[in-house]
């Protein structure tokens, strides 16, 4: 079984088990997104910048890999015209769930990132990418592709783990893992995820996240760090993500 397919059954799982990032906005939090009252995250805890997302009224959205009803919802609240790709079923079920009710459209589309997005170039002015591509062992030709799709002058938002949250123990005591973390090719590695549920996972650097974008024809603005919710990594303050923005000129 390809990796991809191990993933939608755990995510899916997940969602069943309650998952965080499966949990769907509520309407008190959708209709303040419409008075202009709203944090969107790609990260566990510090919000995009509301400067980050000025003039998306009539924009053309992509929600990458951004299921669950969470980032969707507000950005159409905020004016925009939104598709969300996912490869789980029930990350856009949550998307259905909060469009019928809160009546209003989103075009979904269930797909594999990892493969070529089923898009014609420069479909979209803005792409919102949570963290997500840590789920794909290759992010270079992901980077080529939300180049290909965004429109000139769009707009790539993403959230991305740094890689710190792979190399300690559960207890984020000791460092127990070198870099790069694949399972793919570190059966100890992928014992770990196994024991902990954690799906397939990869590590990538901070050349393969940021380099990659600009490499694939981006410009870097802005970014940003951001914490773990909890767990030791948190409670000593060490960043173990980081947002960017970047442009395609």
């Amino acid at each position: 079984m390809a990796y991809q397919e191990d993933n939608i059954a755990t995510i899916e799982r997940w969602i069943e088990e309650g998952w965080r990032w499966g949990k769907p906005i509520d309407h008190l939090t959708y209709v303040k997104a419409l008075e202009g009252d709203y944090n969107l995250l790609l990260t566990p805890t510090k919000p995009v910048p509301k400067a980050w997302l000025e003039d998306i009224k009539d924009k053309k959205v992509l929600g990458l890999a951004s299921g669950g009803g969470q980032q969707m919802p507000i950005l159409t609240a905020l004016g925009a015209k939104c598709t969300c790709l996912d490869y789980s079923s029930k990350q856009l079920e949550s998307e259905a769930l909060v469009a019928k009710r809160e009546d209003y459209s989103i075009n979904l589309v269930q797909a594999d990132m990892s493969k070529p997005l089923p898009f014609e170039d420069e479909s979209f002015d803005i792409i919102i990418h949570p963290v997500s591509n840590c789920y794909i062992e290759d992010v270079l030709p992901l980077w080529k592709e939300c180049f290909r799709i965004l429109k000139k002058g769009g707009r790539l938002l993403s959230g991305l783990d740094i890689g710190i949250n792979y190399i300690t123990d559960e207890k984020e005591e000791r460092i127990i893992n070198s870099l790069p973390f694949n399972p793919l090719r570190n059966q100890a590695q992928m014992k770990q995820l196994a024991d902990s549920d954690g799906g397939i996972q990869f590590s990538h650097t901070l050349e393969e996240q940021i380099q990659g974008q600009l490499s694939a024809g981006f410009i870097l603005k802005e970014l940003y760090e951001d914490y773990n919710e909890e767990g030791r990594l948190a409670e000593l303050h060490i960043p173990s993500y980081i947002v960017t923005l970047s442009i395609k000129p």
